[in-house]
This record gives structure tokens, C-alpha cells and sequence, in this order.
């Protein structure tokens, strides 16, 4: 398989691991530090303490597990490998921001799906076997 058709094989895929990191950083580095906590409680807040209690809002809530399936849905519905990658990346931020059955369940399927996806879009292998044009051919 030469690079040229590898690279939009991987990509969806390299993006997905990059979704994972930025979850990671935003659960870890951001929703979880006591110290941003107790900065976010205080009366002189800053302005990202709002995003702050929207992320936590959405994991409360388990609207990323909701949107995950949803999207997972839709994906196993259409043959758009952007969607298959949606439902991947949305189930992958959904487990890692605390909604782990709903996130589970779509990043199963969503990469499941998007496997499927780019198998059915890659050629078929040439059999180096078959006979052709129903020729008969002398043995060696």
C-alpha cells in the first residue's frame, strides 16, 4: 500500500487519538484541578469559569452520552465515513468526560462503522489465480 492512499486511511484515525488528548486535557487539566475549582467558586471569577460549569453541566446532565448515540445513529443509518468518525470522537470525549456506558457504546460502534467504511471504499485485491478470460493455460 503505497503512502499516498494510506494517509487518508490513517487520518481519521491519528484525529481521533488527537480528540482524546484534548478530552483528556480538558478533564484533567481543566474540570478537575481543586485550584481552578476554588478559583471558579470565587466572586471575582474569571470569564472561562463559565465554560468551565458548561462542561460540567454536560457530563451532569450525561448530554455527551446522549449526543454520542444519537450521532452513532445516524451513522449506522448513512455510508459517510464523517459521520462514523463524529460518533467515534464524540463516544471517545463522552467516556472520558465521566458518561462511560453511553461513550462506550458509540466509540464501539463508531469505529466499528468507520472501519466497515473504508474497507468497502478500498479496491478489491486482483486474485493473481484466476484464470483469464476462461482461457486454458498450459502447465509449467
Amino acid at each position: 500500500m503505497t503512502a499516498k492512499r494510506l494517509i487518508p486511511i490513517l487520518l481519521p484515525w491519528f484525529a481521533l487519538v488527537i480528540v482524546g488528548l484534548l478530552a483528556a486535557w480538558l478533564r484533567y487539566g481543566f474540570i478537575e484541578p481543586p485550584a481552578i475549582g476554588n478559583l471558579c467558586e470565587d466572586s471575582n471569577a474569571p470569564a472561562w469559569c463559565s465554560i468551565r460549569q458548561w462542561l460540567v453541566l454536560g457530563f451532569n446532565n450525561y448530554s455527551y452520552g446522549i449526543a454520542a448515540l444519537i450521532v452513532t445513529l445516524i451513522a449506522l443509518l448513512s455510508k459517510k465515513p464523517a459521520l462514523a468518525w463524529l460518533a467515534a470522537a464524540l463516544g471517545l470525549f463522552a467516556v472520558i468526560m465521566y458518561c462511560y456506558y453511553a461513550g462506550a457504546v458509540a466509540l464501539l460502534i463508531g469505529c466499528l462503522r468507520l472501519v466497515r467504511v473504508q474497507a468497502n471504499r478500498m479496491a478489491t485485491p486482483v486474485d493473481e489465480h484466476r484464470q483469464r478470460d476462461r482461457q486454458v493455460q498450459a502447465q509449467p
